[in-house]
């Protein structure tokens, strides 16, 4: 039985795989937590933990913690006191099976004398899907494959959308009123959220690799819109959707370090040249919308985007299709008002059976405010079912270098 409640058996080049034991629940999710650990520092490489176990006893455990560091299962077997043969090695992702960076995971399992597996989920990357447990199944080891299913591919959604479907994860974010209002009808928004979920908005950003915006919400706000926690290695790239080429190049997006690039339907040179002037990068195209912008930033290696608003540009997003998942700071503020902004803009929708839904939400504290957490609808059921038939996978331009390579 998986942690998600199923019962997976499925036949592979080794053979028919294993079933889950009941015991197989437990430390999966504890592999889940260990690969959490890496979430700031593994992009665009896949969250990876991994659990030596023998006798119900863990003997070690280990994830992949940065770029170019062991990946999980190496590092569990580095921290290794003894022998594992006989064991069974939990691990949230397929072990890889060829060289990169590193050798491949399959010959440390072979070579420890593994004599079960229980991965939760196949590495879509082509250079690896199924090979790894195949082979590992072919040299008489039992596998079992599914346990925690659902939670891996959450995990791990910015490497699954970038390999699966060849663009980046979108995360839409705002903060609002209980009465879902982001800004007072005179424009007023700083602060709807208290210190605490200005904290874990910012360290939101450090999980993405872009944070977008509009060029209105740029040019009111006038924010950084970079990461200021050091929780990821170096600097995001900030994207402004600016159709009409509206930002000043005295905005204090400037002032911070990293790339700046401003999408715009403009032709007005002297502008255009103005902001390069400044640093930015500035990419006309012939429609400032999500698909155009999402695969300009995919072919340049961008995995993860928050979008921040405003209200216009989320709701293009939303009209798109193009989003993943919905993060929410909810302050315990009433501010009323027909005038007063809401997070999504436009006409919206003419009829409830035209919205979108969402599902898997999930909500938290910080501070007085509520954060609420959701994913697009049939989101994981989707990625889970192109991984289930390893047809079809395209690995991303950089994650095609990454996975299994860490």
């Amino acid at each position: 039985m998986s942690a998600n409640g199923e019962s997976r058996s499925h036949r592979s080049g080794g053979g028919v795989l294993g079933q889950a034991l009941p015991a197989d629940e437990g430390f999966m999710v504890r592999a889940l937590e260990l690969a959490s650990r890496g979430r700031y520092r593994v992009a665009p490489n896949p969250l990876v933990g991994a659990l030596i176990v023998k006798d119900g006893e863990v003997l070690a455990e280990g994830f992949h913690r940065q770029v170019g560091a062991p990946h999980a299962e190496a590092a569990a077997f580095d921290a290794l006191d003894g022998s594992a043969e006989g064991a069974t090695l939990y691990v949230t992702l397929e072990p890889c099976s060829h060289h990169g960076r590193t050798p491949p995971c399959v010959e440390r399992v072979l070579d420890a004398r593994i004599s079960r597996i229980v991965c939760a989920i196949r590495d879509p990357n082509p250079d690896v899907s199924g090979r790894g447990l195949d082979r590992l199944g072919e040299a008489g080891l039992d596998v079992v494959l599914g346990v925690g299913r659902e939670p891996a591919t959450e995990l791990n959604l910015p490497f699954l959308i970038s390999c699966l479907e060849q663009r980046p994860l979108v995360t839409l974010k705002w903060a609002m009123s209980l009465d879902g209002k982001i800004a007072t009808r005179t424009g007023e928004s700083q602060w709807i959220s208290s210190p605490e979920g200005r904290a874990w908005a910012l360290a939101l950003r450090e999980e993405h690799d872009a944070i977008l915006v509009g060029s209105e919400t740029a040019i009111v706000d006038d924010a950084r819109l970079d990461r200021r926690l050091g929780l990821a290695p170096g600097p995001n790239v900030r994207v402004v959707l600016d159709r009409r080429l509206r930002l000043s190049p005295g905005q204090r997006l400037f002032e911070a370090e990293g790339d700046v690039l401003v999408f715009t339907e403009s032709d007005d040179t002297p502008r255009r040249v103005a902001l390069e002037q400044r640093g930015a990068e500035v990419i006309v195209v012939e429609s400032v919308d999500p698909p155009v912008v999402l695969e300009r930033l995919f072919q340049r290696g961008v995995n993860s985007v928050l979008v921040e608003g405003g209200g216009t540009v989320i709701d293009a997003f939303v009209r798109s299709g193009r989003f993943d998942r919905v993060a929410i700071c909810c302050a315990p503020k009433l501010i009323g008002g027909r005038e007063a902004l809401t997070p999504v803009a436009g006409l919206g929708v003419g009829s409830l059976v035209a919205a979108p839904v969402l599902e898997s939400l999930k909500a938290h504290s910080e501070g007085p405010d509520i954060v609420l957490e959701a994913l697009r609808k049939d989101l994981l059921r989707g990625l889970l079912e192109v991984v289930d038939r390893r047809e079809g996978a395209v690995a991303s331009p950089v994650a095609a270098e990454q996975s299994g390579a860490e």
